[in-house]
């Protein structure tokens, strides 16, 4: 290690330190550690969303499947800001704070939970983000280590070891605050060093027009066993209702662009903004955001074919050693000079610091508040049970960064968003929106799509279920069902519609108390603390 990247590091790493020790002074109670305070300035909120909306997953993962899918991948691009950012703010996001402030709900757990009235729903969930994180937190952690270990030849495993450490410091004691002051440091060195990579890679193959020429003239390299799938070549779309097609589309492009609007670490972000107006001026700042990190990130994994071509006769996945979270890595070590390696390195610790902060974060308020301080029924503890659950978090995360397999990033991503989606989009619509749904049909609707999407990744979709081995050892087959395209369908394209069904149908058949109605009447027209929530 160089004596200007030791530099580098030793500022970075102060600076979040720095940062998490100001917010660690700022914060004095729940509302603080929760949820901010409630007074965020929308800069650092819009910057906090986004840099924990894209992630190592993102730029490693995804980036490095744009290397071997091809530039179709950037619908998800349209669909993260269509959706991750245009009707998250504008429509969920603003109904969300003022309807969390009216209910007092510090957690996105709590916020269904008190709409609903109902524990159990709170519970439920706040158990099921804890268990079903980690897997995402673990392939954040791998993309960060994974280019740790490529630039500064470090063993992996000590990488994931530092990142941990450093990131519970500041997560630990600082709380959302710590989180989000963080986010927005990180997010700026983002947002620079992808700007700067976009720049470069188009430079570098003589222009815009140029370099998708030559992308498109390779289409006779795209490997034959993915031509056997549906493949047409990497600027082009694969052919439709093929294995290929179904794995991008519903897998890649939906399961992610649609799992991001119930996030449970973006939604509690629409509380920490102390009005609409907040909302409205983080709009076009987490839009360009996003737009700039990931039309790079997979620009990037797409164009390093002509990149390898051109200097090693290889596709990318060939040049990375056939390990698709290694394409983005090895491109920036043999395209890139050392000194933007070196800010790329910081750019990816940022987008995996400030992704990972937040995880464990939610993870924490979930054991904590969401469950321990549930069933238990008491809150004066919280903030040690919070951090005790924090620490939990971080060493099953690290765990699983150690025995999770290669190519993994990417595929742990989709598998928590879209458990997600099924289990909490039609929850959350309903809270937002429909004043006729019940706490039988919610519960009814939470439980069946996290099931569905269980059994879907254990017995139909060919990636997990083959992986796993349960249907196999069980069935004696691999998936149960092999007619196309049911082992190549997405789980969530299963299992979200049959959650929204069960959810309104239960709701159709319940009715609420006529206290619950009466509450749930004034919720919606304004007649609480909290105002109005259409204001």
């Amino acid at each position: 290690m160089d004596s200007l990247l030791a530099i580098l590091i030793v500022v970075y790493v102060l600076l979040m330190l720095l940062v998490g020790f100001v917010a660690y002074k700022r914060t004095s109670n729940s509302v603080d550690y929760l949820v901010a305070g409630r007074e965020t300035n929308p800069y650092i909120m819009a910057l906090s969303y986004g840099a924990t909306f894209i992630s190592t997953a993102a730029i490693i993962g995804f980036g490095g499947l744009a290397g071997t899918n091809g530039i179709g991948i950037l619908w998800l691009v349209f669909l993260n800001i269509a959706v991750g950012i245009l009707l998250a703010f504008v429509v969920f996001g603003k109904r969300t704070r003022k309807m969390g402030q009216a209910l007092n709900a510090l957690t996105f757990p709590e916020f269904i939970s008190k709409r609903f009235n109902s524990k159990f729903i709170q519970y439920f969930s706040g158990a099921l983000i804890f268990i079903s994180m980690p897997i995402y937190a673990a392939s954040v952690l791998i993309g960060a280590a994974r280019f740790l270990e490529t630039t500064v030849n470090i063993d992996f495993k000590i990488c994931i070891i530092i990142l941990a450490i450093i990131i519970g410091f500041y997560v630990i004691y600082g709380g959302l605050k710590g989180v989000m002051y963080t986010d927005a440091l990180q997010g700026t060195i983002m947002f620079a060093g992808m700007l700067i990579l976009l720049v470069s890679i188009y430079h570098m193959l003589g222009g815009v027009t140029n370099a998708h020429h030559m992308l498109t003239q390779m289409a006779p390299l795209f490997p034959e066993s993915a031509k056997a799938t549906g493949a047409t070549g990497w600027t082009t779309f694969p052919t439709m209702g093929s294995p290929f097609w179904w794995n991008l589309v519903s897998s890649i492009i939906l399961g992610v662009g649609i799992g991001a609007i119930a996030q449970p670490q973006l939604a509690v972000r629409f509380m920490t903004v102390k009005s609409n107006k907040e909302l409205n001026r983080a709009v076009l700042v987490g839009g360009v955001f996003i737009f700039v990190t990931t039309f790079t990130a997979y620009i990037v994994g797409a164009l390093s074919n002509v990149y390898f071509f051109q200097h090693t006769g290889q596709i990318a996945i060939t040049a990375a050693g056939g390990n698709v979270d290694k394409i983005i890595p090895t491109f920036i070590n043999a395209a890139m000079p050392n000194w933007f390696t070196y800010i790329f390195m910081l750019t990816l610790l940022s987008a995996a610091m400030s992704t990972i902060s937040t995880q464990f974060h939610v993870q924490g308020s979930s054991i904590s508040h969401d469950i321990y301080g549930v069933l238990k029924g008491h809150k004066r503890d919280s903030l040690k049970v919070t951090r005790i659950g924090i620490l939990i978090a971080i060493i099953i995360a690290v765990v699983l960064a150690f025995i999770l397999p290669e190519n993994i990033v990417a595929q742990g991503t989709g598998i928590f968003f879209g458990i997600c989606a099924a289990a909490f989009l039609p929850v959350y619509i309903c809270a937002l929106f429909w004043k006729r749904a019940t706490k039988q049909g919610v519960i009814a609707g939470i439980t069946s799509g996290t099931l569905i999407s269980l059994f879907c990744l254990i017995f139909t979709h060919k990636k997990e279920a083959v992986g796993l081995g349960i249907c196999k050892a069980l069935t004696g087959q691999s998936v149960l069902f092999t007619a196309m395209p049911w082992p190549y369908v997405d789980p969530m394209v299963i299992a979200l519609p049959l959650s929204f069904i069960i959810t309104i149908v239960v709701s159709l058949l319940t009715q609420n108390s006529k206290k619950e109605q009466e509450d749930i009447d004034a919720l919606f027209e304004g007649k609480t603390e909290g105002g109005d929530i259409n204001d």
